[in-house]
Protein backbone atom coordinates (compact mmCIF):
# COMPACT_ATOMS: atom_id res chain seq x y z
CA UNK A 1 0.00 0.00 0.00
CA UNK A 2 1.49 3.29 -0.79
CA UNK A 3 1.96 5.55 1.60
CA UNK A 4 2.72 9.64 2.13
CA UNK A 5 6.26 9.60 3.56
CA UNK A 6 6.50 10.93 7.02
CA UNK A 7 8.83 13.50 6.07
CA UNK A 8 6.06 15.16 3.84
CA UNK A 9 3.41 14.78 6.37
CA UNK A 10 2.20 17.86 8.70
CA UNK A 11 1.46 14.75 11.57
CA UNK A 12 0.43 11.72 11.74
CA UNK A 13 -3.14 12.56 11.97
CA UNK A 14 -5.05 10.63 9.63
CA UNK A 15 -7.26 13.87 8.30
CA UNK A 16 -3.56 15.79 8.23
CA UNK A 17 -2.76 13.03 6.42
CA UNK A 18 -5.32 13.02 3.41
CA UNK A 19 -5.56 16.52 3.08
CA UNK A 20 -1.63 16.00 2.16
CA UNK A 21 -2.36 13.78 -0.62
CA UNK A 22 -5.95 15.43 -1.83
CA UNK A 23 -6.36 18.60 -0.12
CA UNK A 24 -5.37 20.54 -3.25
CA UNK A 25 -7.62 22.11 -5.48
CA UNK A 26 -7.53 19.52 -8.19
CA UNK A 27 -7.68 15.86 -6.94
CA UNK A 28 -10.83 15.02 -5.50
CA UNK A 29 -12.31 16.83 -9.30
CA UNK A 30 -9.88 14.24 -10.75
CA UNK A 31 -11.22 11.52 -9.23
CA UNK A 32 -14.75 12.59 -8.92
CA UNK A 33 -14.46 12.41 -12.79
CA UNK A 34 -13.13 9.13 -12.97
CA UNK A 35 -15.59 7.86 -10.34
CA UNK A 36 -18.77 9.91 -11.39
CA UNK A 37 -18.34 10.89 -14.90
CA UNK A 38 -16.52 7.72 -16.31
CA UNK A 39 -13.43 9.91 -17.50
CA UNK A 40 -10.11 7.50 -18.04
CA UNK A 41 -8.02 10.04 -20.36
CA UNK A 42 -5.74 13.03 -19.98
CA UNK A 43 -7.79 14.79 -22.44
CA UNK A 44 -11.02 13.70 -20.76
CA UNK A 45 -10.16 15.65 -17.77
CA UNK A 46 -8.39 18.53 -19.62
CA UNK A 47 -11.99 18.92 -20.98
CA UNK A 48 -13.84 18.65 -18.34
CA UNK A 49 -14.70 22.10 -17.59
CA UNK A 50 -12.91 22.90 -15.05
CA UNK A 51 -9.91 24.65 -16.23
CA UNK A 52 -7.42 22.65 -15.19
CA UNK A 53 -3.90 23.76 -16.64
CA UNK A 54 -2.19 20.82 -18.64
CA UNK A 55 0.77 20.61 -16.60
CA UNK A 56 -0.96 20.80 -13.04
CA UNK A 57 -3.31 18.01 -14.18
CA UNK A 58 -0.29 16.08 -15.17
CA UNK A 59 1.36 16.79 -11.74
CA UNK A 60 -2.14 15.73 -10.07
CA UNK A 61 -2.34 12.42 -11.83
CA UNK A 62 1.38 11.72 -11.01
CA UNK A 63 0.39 12.43 -7.24
CA UNK A 64 -2.50 10.40 -7.17
CA UNK A 65 -0.55 7.61 -9.01
CA UNK A 66 2.33 7.74 -6.41
CA UNK A 67 -0.29 8.09 -3.73
CA UNK A 68 -2.01 4.80 -4.61
CA UNK A 69 -4.84 6.30 -5.87
CA UNK A 70 -4.98 5.86 -9.63
CA UNK A 71 -2.90 3.59 -11.51
CA UNK A 72 -1.88 3.73 -15.25
CA UNK A 73 -3.06 1.09 -17.79
CA UNK A 74 -2.45 1.25 -21.53
CA UNK A 75 -5.93 1.62 -23.32
CA UNK A 76 -7.48 -1.90 -24.60
CA UNK A 77 -8.12 -0.53 -27.87
CA UNK A 78 -4.76 1.08 -28.59
CA UNK A 79 -1.65 0.29 -26.28
CA UNK A 80 -0.53 3.04 -27.04
CA UNK A 81 -2.76 5.22 -25.24
CA UNK A 82 -3.04 5.75 -21.34
CA UNK A 83 -6.26 5.44 -19.35
CA UNK A 84 -6.19 5.54 -16.01
CA UNK A 85 -8.02 3.60 -13.58
CA UNK A 86 -9.10 4.13 -9.70
CA UNK A 87 -7.47 1.14 -7.34
CA UNK A 88 -8.83 0.00 -4.28
CA UNK A 89 -7.68 2.95 -2.51
CA UNK A 90 -8.80 5.26 -4.75
CA UNK A 91 -13.03 3.96 -5.18
CA UNK A 92 -13.01 3.50 -1.42
CA UNK A 93 -13.38 7.33 -1.83
CA UNK A 94 -16.63 6.98 -2.89
CA UNK A 95 -18.31 7.78 0.36
CA UNK A 96 -16.32 11.08 0.93
CA UNK A 97 -17.60 12.39 -2.44
CA UNK A 98 -20.70 11.51 -2.12
CA UNK A 99 -20.85 13.40 1.47
CA UNK A 100 -19.15 16.16 -0.39
CA UNK A 101 -21.82 16.47 -3.33
CA UNK A 102 -24.47 16.04 -0.96
CA UNK A 103 -23.23 18.86 1.46
CA UNK A 104 -22.13 20.77 -1.69
CA UNK A 105 -25.70 21.45 -2.94
CA UNK A 106 -26.75 21.88 0.53
CA UNK A 107 -25.07 24.68 1.69
CA UNK A 108 -23.81 26.59 -1.39
CA UNK A 109 -25.06 27.34 -4.63
CA UNK A 110 -24.38 25.34 -7.20
CA UNK A 111 -26.03 23.92 -10.72
CA UNK A 112 -26.64 20.43 -9.00
CA UNK A 113 -30.66 19.65 -9.44
CA UNK A 114 -32.24 19.60 -6.43
CA UNK A 115 -34.17 16.26 -7.36
CA UNK A 116 -30.76 14.61 -8.10
CA UNK A 117 -29.08 15.46 -5.00
CA UNK A 118 -32.23 14.03 -2.91
CA UNK A 119 -32.30 11.01 -4.54
CA UNK A 120 -28.72 10.40 -4.02
CA UNK A 121 -29.41 11.91 -0.27
CA UNK A 122 -31.98 9.37 0.22
CA UNK A 123 -29.92 6.08 -1.72
CA UNK A 124 -26.56 6.76 -0.33
CA UNK A 125 -26.07 2.86 0.18
CA UNK A 126 -27.47 2.22 -3.51
CA UNK A 127 -25.08 5.02 -4.96
CA UNK A 128 -21.85 3.94 -3.14
CA UNK A 129 -22.83 0.45 -4.55
CA UNK A 130 -23.43 1.46 -8.23
CA UNK A 131 -19.78 3.40 -8.13
CA UNK A 132 -17.73 0.21 -6.79
CA UNK A 133 -20.25 -1.81 -9.85
CA UNK A 134 -19.21 0.46 -12.18
CA UNK A 135 -15.56 0.38 -10.80
CA UNK A 136 -15.07 -3.52 -10.81
CA UNK A 137 -17.02 -3.55 -14.24
CA UNK A 138 -15.03 -1.07 -15.58
CA UNK A 139 -18.09 0.43 -16.59
CA UNK A 140 -17.41 3.91 -17.90
CA UNK A 141 -21.01 5.19 -17.72
CA UNK A 142 -21.26 8.22 -15.90
CA UNK A 143 -23.12 7.69 -12.43
CA UNK A 144 -25.04 10.86 -12.40
CA UNK A 145 -26.05 13.19 -15.42
CA UNK A 146 -23.79 16.29 -15.90
CA UNK A 147 -25.01 19.56 -14.51
CA UNK A 148 -25.83 22.20 -17.35
CA UNK A 149 -27.72 25.54 -17.36
CA UNK A 150 -31.07 23.85 -18.23
CA UNK A 151 -30.78 21.74 -15.40
CA UNK A 152 -30.02 24.90 -13.28
CA UNK A 153 -33.11 26.50 -14.28
CA UNK A 154 -35.53 23.23 -13.05
CA UNK A 155 -33.58 23.17 -9.96
CA UNK A 156 -34.32 27.42 -9.50
CA UNK A 157 -37.58 26.49 -9.91
CA UNK A 158 -37.78 23.05 -8.08
CA UNK A 159 -36.21 24.79 -5.05
CA UNK A 160 -38.92 27.61 -5.01
CA UNK A 161 -41.38 24.70 -3.69
CA UNK A 162 -38.69 23.24 -1.86
CA UNK A 163 -38.89 22.45 2.02
CA UNK A 164 -35.19 23.08 2.81
CA UNK A 165 -34.79 25.64 5.24
CA UNK A 166 -33.63 29.05 4.37
CA UNK A 167 -30.13 30.54 4.57
CA UNK A 168 -27.92 28.51 1.46
CA UNK A 169 -29.30 28.48 -1.27
CA UNK A 170 -30.00 24.45 -1.97
CA UNK A 171 -29.52 23.49 -5.45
Amino acid sequence: MARISKAKSRSGCPVSMSLDLLGDRWSLLIVRDMMVRGYRTFREFQHSGEGIATNILSDRLQKLEEGGILKREPAAEDGRSTHYRLTAKGIALAPVLLELLIWGARHEKTDAPCSVIEKMEQNRAAVIAEAYRRWEQRDPAPLIPPFNAREKKASVKAKSKSNFPKGKSRR
